[in-house]
């Protein structure tokens, strides 16, 4: 009877599989990632200039797509990055050792967005040093421990 139940409920109410960093202090924490990501999206937008202006040929349009949906993917995973950063890793304490920690993480995942939003190899290239210094200020923490 229970089975049956069990059943019933969960046809009413399928599960949906779940992505999360976990919350648990594991102390895995690292800024790689998002500097990784940082660093594709400004090859994205490189490879995207280099594509011939006016170009109709298929391979062309076809590079750019893939080029462009990649560069939104790794500016979504860079904002998620820095996101897991800031609200599971860093502490009050590292508020009052680095004050302007929370401006700095504001503007890098602004930047985030705006590098969805645009092609600019200077956005680009802002969201990489952005995600560096967040990376800087990540490596000091560590090294004070």
């Amino acid at each position: 009877m229970k089975f049956i139940f069990s059943q019933f409920l969960t046809s009413l109410f399928p599960s949906k599989t779940a992505f999360a960093h976990c919350d648990v202090p594991c102390g895995i924490y690292d800024p790689k990632p998002a500097q990784i990501a940082a660093a594709t999206v400004f090859k994205m937008v490189t490879l995207i200039d280099d594509i011939p202006q006016g170009s109709t040929s298929v391979e062309d349009r076809n590079k750019f797509v893939r080029c462009v949906l990649t560069k939104e993917e790794h500016a979504r995973k860079c904002k998620e990055e820095i996101l897991i950063l800031w609200t599971d890793y860093f502490k009050p304490e590292h508020v009052e050792n680095f004050p302007n920690l929370h401006d700095v993480i504001w503007k890098t995942t602004k930047l985030c967005s705006q590098n969805k939003q645009h092609v600019s190899k200077e956005m680009a290239q802002q969201l990489v040093d952005a995600v560096n210094e967040v990376a800087d200020i990540f490596n000091q923490t560590k090294a004070a421990k």
